[in-house]
Parts: structure tokens; C-alpha cells; sequence
């Protein structure tokens, strides 16, 4: 009889364990993100300084911070910023974007004053803008208006309280409230800060109740946007198109609440651009805008004025 190992197939071999996986290649380190050039801006105080360099701010109280700190001053000493003009010019008033090239005039308190008024019409003829950082001041003045026939009253004033009343740090839209909701035929009294002035600097009023184009206030090809929440980011100037739409918006801001406000009025052409219909625009200035409780026919007129825009522009 022949040994159960006879009956083994010939040539079979015990069974190899199993080759090891290759190991995988290193892994590529992850590529260095590109290094963000430092943004530096000069600047000045527009009654005369020598020149400062500011820069690491991203919003306006950052950046008032930031110009106190170079000149030794408070920030509260701050009223308004101008870019590329030391004079009180309403059209080179600082917004929420600065040109990367802009020189910043910074505006700070002079003589305060104080003017009795009596209100004999509705309308006061003060359009109220504020600097982001607690101060509303007077934007333009109209023609034939109440306070145009104040001549103690100029653009530029910083208005610090309403009969005593301080309103330091209350907005632009509240303020002009304030002054809409006075009563008629009864005197009252403002507080003004007049911007400190060089010698060849002389107050300047408006002749027109018109609003003219407010003049570009960026430079090259790119600006620094400021924001009230969040970083500032570097973006590109704005298209012909959102700055008709601004326009267009920012003169229904002056109609419906007496104010101007460049960035303001970009942000709710922003919040447009998310949106199909008026009753989801409406919903959206809802949320982002909400404190300043716009009415119906506001939004409407808003809406209509974008659409214009985006038609007149292509």
C-alpha cells in the first residue's frame, strides 16, 4: 500500500501569506496660502498735521482709532473723514470703501455753537448723515430751507444735542426722526461742533435741493470695505451698475427719512441681488436691515429704483 503523502499533487506548495499593500506616497503639504500684502494708508488731519501712516483696522471706529493713535488724540475728537480733500466736501465723505490709494483727511472738533430755531414748516431742510461712530452731522442743506436761512448752521456741523438733549451716538435716521417729530411754531435749540478749519477753509452750503452724483471715492482698481460686523475684505469698484443702483437708492434714503448713506444704500442693492421678487427683498431688509423699520412703500420704490438701474446700465 502506498502512504497517504503518494497521493499529494505533485508540486504543491504551502500557501504564501499575502503581500503587504504598497505604502501610500506622502502626502503633498497643503500650499502656503498667498501672503496678503499689508495695506497701509496715509493720512492727515485736514486742518493741517504733519503726515501719518495707519493701517490693521476694519471698520470705521477701528479706523478713527488707528488715526488717533498717530496724531495723539482721542478718537471721540473724530467728526468725519474725507479722501483726497481737506475741505469739508459732502462728495469726498469717507462710506464703508476706501480706494487703496485714497488719503484719508481726518476732521476733527472745533468751536461749538449753539442756535435757537423755530420750526414754521414741516420739513427743516437738514439732510443727516452720521460717521459710523456715534457723531450725526449735517450732509446738505437745502435751498430756501428753514436752516438755510440760519447762516450760523453750515454742512459739516456735527449736530451734539437737540434742546440740551445730548444724541451723541444715536444714528443718522434716528436723529432725523427727532428733528421730524418736533412740533411746529415752537423754538427750539441745537448744539453744533463745527469741523476745526485751516485758515482757507471756509463752510460750505448747498445751493441746490438736489442731490448731485456723489462723486467716486475710490481709486485704482480695487477698495477696502469697511463693515460694521466682520472684516473688512478687499473688493473690486463697484460695476457701473451698483453704483447707479446706490445712487438711485441713496436719493429715496434723502426723500423718504432725510438721510445719506452711500454704504447704506450698497447694502440694501447687495441684499437685492439674493432676491426674485419685492416680497422676498422685503423679507431679507428684514433681517439685515431691521432696526430701521422700513415702510412698504419704501421697499417698493427701492426695488423699482434697482431694477431701473440694472435696466438703464444693461
Amino acid at each position: 500500500m502506498e502512504s497517504a503523502a503518494a497521493h499529494e499533487p505533485r508540486g504543491a506548495e504551502a500557501p504564501r501569506p499575502p503581500s503587504p499593500a504598497p505604502s501610500p506616497a506622502p502626502a503633498e503639504p497643503p500650499a502656503a496660502p498667498r501672503a496678503r500684502p499689508r495695506l497701509v494708508f496715509r493720512t492727515q488731519l485736514a486742518h493741517g498735521s504733519p503726515t501719518g501712516k495707519i493701517e490693521g483696522f476694519t471698520n470705521v471706529r477701528e479706523l478713527y482709532a488707528k488715526i488717533a493713535e498717530a496724531f495723539g488724540i482721542a478718537p471721540t475728537e473724530i467728526l468725519f473723514c474725507t479722501l483726497n480733500s481737506h475741505k469739508v466736501d459732502m462728495q469726498k465723505l469717507l462710506g464703508g470703501q476706501i480706494g487703496l490709494e485714497d488719503f484719508i483727511f481726518a476732521h476733527v472738533r472745533g468751536e461749538t455753537k449753539e442756535v435757537e430755531v423755530t420750526k414754521t414748516e414741516d420739513a427743516l431742510g437738514l439732510t443727516i448723515t452720521d460717521n459710523g461712530a456715534g457723531y450725526a452731522f449735517i450732509k446738505r442743506i437745502k435751498e430756501g430751507s428753514i436752516i438755510n436761512r440760519i447762516q450760523a448752521v453750515c454742512v459739516g456741523d456735527s449736530i451734539e444735542a437737540i434742546n440740551d438733549h445730548s444724541i451723541v451716538g444715536c444714528r443718522h435716521y434716528e436723529v432725523a426722526k427727532m428733528l421730524r417729530e418736533l412740533p411746529k411754531s415752537q423754538p427750539f435749540t441745537l448744539r453744533l461742533v463745527q469741523p476745526k478749519r485751516a485758515f482757507d477753509m471756509i463752510g460750505q452750503r448747498s445751493r441746490s435741493s438736489k442731490c448731485p452724483v456723489e462723486a467716486k471715492v475710490t481709486s485704482g482698481r480695487e477698495t477696502l470695505r469697511l463693515r460694521s460686523g466682520g472684516a473688512a475684505t478687499v473688493e473690486e469698484v463697484p460695476s457701473e451698475f451698483e453704483e447707479e443702483a446706490s445712487r438711485r437708492v441713496d436719493d429715496l434714503l434723502e426723500s423718504y427719512m432725510g438721510i445719506r448713506d452711500p454704504e447704506l444704500a450698497s447694502t440694501m442693492v447687495d441684499t437685492s441681488k439674493k432676491t426674485v421678487s419685492v416680497q422676498e427683498f422685503a423679507h431679507r431688509l428684514d433681517s439685515v436691515l431691521g432696526e430701521f423699520a422700513f415702510p412698504d412703500e419704501f421697499v417698493v420704490e427701492v426695488w423699482a429704483a434697482i431694477g431701473e438701474a440694472r435696466e438703464a446700465c444693461g
